[in-house]
């Protein structure tokens, strides 16, 4: 039940005929956890707390740096060297007292990955490497689990929804996150931010973006983007969507699914 504070604090979101009541209350249950507080996961935290997910984790083992603040706007000058998810829980908690947030800062790995996201019904990563999307995705499969899964480059970045183990209306099984993906660049050839750099306001659009589609995968309004990926030019401002299909010799849920568990990454 919401209170009258809470009835006060989501009206906007109660009066949209596609959100009402029973979205909010469906919000307000809603188990949610952010692979990385930095560029995308600061966004993702700040708008999935103030929209009222009732449970909000969150996993990150790095503390801030001064770097970090040009994008990263969970954080404040006075957080630098703070852990991350002690920064980001201090700023939630002031906006939004009625989230229950639990925070791991630990590094997602293979050893810890399904017990962290066992406890949440819906996971947004926001980690900026290939090894650690491959590995939540996986993980998600695994534990059957929705995946909000988002990218940033330099001046583009893409957004995807995986329900890998579930079926679509045909009775087929929907595209895994290694049917769009089905090997990582070798290494050295995808730079990291450091060396490349990034534009802190992309960080914020997409991650904005992900927060807004986990919000209509938990109220189930809209078309989803399970098997559509949403691809974003910051040069040119465009913004173009690909649909992507199950390939049937995925590792997943393919027809000869070869990965069973997570003892494959490192």
């Amino acid at each position: 039940m919401l209170s009258p504070e809470e009835l006060e604090r989501y009206a906007r979101h109660i009066v949209l005929r596609e959100v009402g009541g029973p979205g909010q209350a469906a919000l307000q249950s809603a188990r949610v956890l952010v692979i990385g507080a930095g560029g995308l996961g600061a966004p993702v935290l700040m708008y999935l707390a103030a929209a009222g997910i009732g449970t909000l984790g969150v996993v990150d083992d790095d503390a801030v740096s001064l770097s970090n603040l040009q994008r990263q706007i969970i954080h404040a000058t006075p957080d630098v060297g703070r852990p991350k998810v002690d920064s980001a829980a201090e700023k939630i908690l002031v906006l939004n007292p009625h989230v229950t947030l639990r925070t791991h800062a630990v590094r997602l790995s293979a050893a810890n990955a399904m017990a962290l996201i066992g406890g949440y019904d819906l996971v947004v990563d926001g980690s900026d490497n290939f090894a650690t999307r491959y590995l939540v995705s996986d993980a998600c499969y695994l534990a059957g689990k929705i995946l909000v899964a988002g990218a940033l480059g330099v001046f583009d970045a893409s957004l995807t929804t995986i329900r890998a183990h579930e079926k679509n209306a045909n009775g087929e099984l929907n595209p895994t996150y290694r049917c769009l993906f089905p090997e990582p660049p070798p290494p050295g050839t995808t730079p990291t931010c450091e060396e490349a750099g990034v534009l802190g306001a992309l960080a914020g659009v997409l991650g904005s973006m992900m927060a807004l589609e986990a919000i209509r995968e938990i109220v189930g309004f809209g078309e989803g983007l399970v098997g559509r990926l949403v691809m974003i030019d910051a040069r040119a401002m465009r913004f173009e969507t690909l649909r992507y299909a199950r390939d049937p010799s995925n590792p997943l849920n393919g027809e000869k699914p070869t990965i069973k568990d997570l003892n494959g990454h490192k």
